[in-house]
């Protein structure tokens, strides 16, 4: 099966008065139909500048895509014309963003904004969009769809302004829908509820989707695989069950280890990670997790680990998996 996205030594930076940040420093994976990819990571590790260099809405200035290669489903986005990435936004690739309040109009109704999608990217009708809107409206479970056709986003809770954004996305049935932290800005029923949503219209409309959290137990559910990030790079990536139950790296053990546990029979406190990321203007030539790994070595401080495969389809930048390293296994307590 081929990969309907692929992503090659993608490297991203911002120009600022302190400094280039390189916010993603050479990252590559792939997208297979109908999947579901999750990449977690903590604030700043570069997964949502992933996301929006794959849609290509880097700014410039600041941000620029300074190399890579981003193939969707035989098109190559970064040297296509603006103009046709208009067309590409919406038809074949979506992305829901973080805050749906920001994301949509408030001036505008409900209705309006999702017939507009429609009118871009489809040859529909009047008539036939207004349809359309109610049906994408129905199938994310909004109850009234045509009231809510006709309200404004202040007038819908936070849950369904989110279900809004998930049915503009899927309105053209894209082959690609990103997801950046969607989950966020909504209370913990209502988390439950749109990540139900994204797996079930995951099966009905046949996208793959790209699920960017800083919450593990959010890829868990929906995503059958997983890419850590850390400092602008994959660190790891590997199945959900090679991720959860045998991952290979310090920092996604450590991840693993701040995250509450319902088996444990007595309560334990929460781990945390010691110090702090790296600075991206200008990044260690080692490891970036080096300063606060508690297995690092020498070789970890002087240069930059490949990327090692225990097992197949699971690779790791780490010095612990080359066979002249000491053996160091993580600690699940």
């Amino acid at each position: 099966m081929q990969p309907v996205l692929k992503v090659r030594n993608l490297k991203t930076q911002f120009f600022t008065y302190s400094g280039v940040v390189q916010a993603v420093r050479g990252i590559d994976f792939d997208v297979y139909p109908a999947e579901a990819v999750g990449i977690v990571g903590e604030s700043g590790c570069g997964k949502s500048v992933t996301g929006l260099s794959i849609m290509r809405l880097i700014t410039y200035p600041p941000g620029k895509i300074v190399q890579g290669e981003i193939n969707l489903d035989g098109i190559d986005i970064l040297n296509t014309p603006e103009k046709e990435m208009q067309k590409i936004r919406g038809g074949k690739i979506s992305m829901i963003f973080q805050d749906p309040m920001t994301s949509l109009n408030p001036a505008l109704t409900i209705g309006y904004q999702m017939s507009e999608m429609l009118r871009l990217h489809t040859n529909l009708k009047n008539n036939e969009i207004k349809e359309r809107v109610i049906e994408l409206l129905n199938l994310v479970r909004i109850k009234s769809p045509e009231e809510v056709y006709k309200q404004y986003p202040h007038q819908l809770s936070g849950g369904m302004r989110q279900r809004v954004m998930i049915a503009m996305a899927i309105s053209c049935e894209p082959k690609i829908i990103i997801a950046d932290e969607p989950t966020t800005s909504v209370d913990v029923t209502i988390q439950a509820q749109i990540l139900y949503l994204l797996h079930d219209l995951k099966e009905r409309v046949n996208s793959s989707i790209i699920l960017i959290t800083h919450n593990l137990a959010v890829v868990a559910g929906l995503c059958s695989r997983i890419l850590v990030m850390y400092a602008g790079l994959v660190i790891e990536e590997g199945s959900d069950f090679q991720i959860f139950e045998n991952p290979k790296h310090p920092y996604t053990w450590g991840l693993l280890k701040s995250v509450p546990r319902i088996d444990q029979e007595e309560k334990e406190k929460l781990s945390t990670i010691a110090g702090l990321p790296p600075d991206l203007i200008s990044p260690p030539k080692g490891c970036p997790f080096s300063l606060r790994c508690d297995y690092a070595m020498r070789i970890c401080f002087e240069q930059l680990p490949p990327y090692f495969e225990p097992e197949k389809g699971h690779r790791v930048i780490c010095w612990l998996l080359d066979k002249r390293a000491p053996a160091a296994t993580r600690s699940k307590k």
